[in-house]
């Protein structure tokens, strides 16, 4: 197995992503969707965990990372987190994607690696890229209804922006619904204090994309 070179700092923000190999679909329907976000809740804990045994009542404890946003695309997912405690997010990664594996590779009948390679991710050393960072994570969904969706000539921002609001795998469920599950707020910066700032954020930030 592929070992990381980076190194994660208890108190500091990294962007997580990693992809199926050779960009296949790895969230080929509804519930695979859920089930990779009921293990971004259930492997956020120092627990050792056994999937069936746990039911609506599971209690994982202190969680080992902090979650600001997310969002599951058919072949890749972005997660943006904070190093809790010292090999929070190592322990975290290796469980979440382990335990996604053999639940895709039982349920669709494969051998071998599912992801591309161990996940990547970036050191968010700023707060402008902190913030820059809700916004692009929540704008992926566009790409599935327009491709070429930075291209302002030919953008319908307002369709781009019904169609992110209203994807269901994402983090801005939890952040228009104010009912918090996966993501924990409260160990982020607050930049988004209401609903509609969610929205207003993600248009400004839509009505400076453009290709030259």
């Amino acid at each position: 197995m592929a070992l990381r070179k980076e190194t994660f700092s208890v108190d500091e923000y990294y962007h997580l992503y990693n992809r199926g190999v050779e960009k296949r679909i790895i969230f080929h329907d509804k519930q695979d969707y859920k089930h990779f976000e009921f293990l971004m809740y259930v492997c956020n804990t120092e627990r050792s965990i056994v999937l069936r045994d746990i039911d609506v009542d599971f209690d994982r404890g202190e969680p080992i990372i902090d979650i600001g946003a997310y969002c599951l695309m058919p072949n890749h997912f972005h997660i943006l987190v904070r190093e809790k405690f010292e090999n929070g997010i190592s322990l975290y990664m290796r469980k979440l994607m382990t335990a996604y594996s053999m639940y895709f590779n039982k349920k669709y009948k494969r051998t071998g690696k599912l992801y591309e390679n161990i996940f990547k991710s970036s050191h968010i050393n700023k707060d402008n890229y902190l913030k820059y960072l809700y916004s692009y994570i929540h704008l992926n969904p566009a790409k599935l209804i327009s491709k070429n969706w930075k291209e302002k000539r030919e953008r319908d921002d307002s369709r781009l922006l019904q169609y992110v609001f209203s994807y269901p795998y994402s983090s801005l469920q939890e952040y228009t619904k104010a009912i918090f599950k996966i993501v924990n707020p409260n160990r982020f910066p607050k930049y988004f204090i209401k609903p509609e700032d969610h929205r207003r954020e993600l248009f400004e930030w839509l009505s400076f994309q453009s290709t030259p």
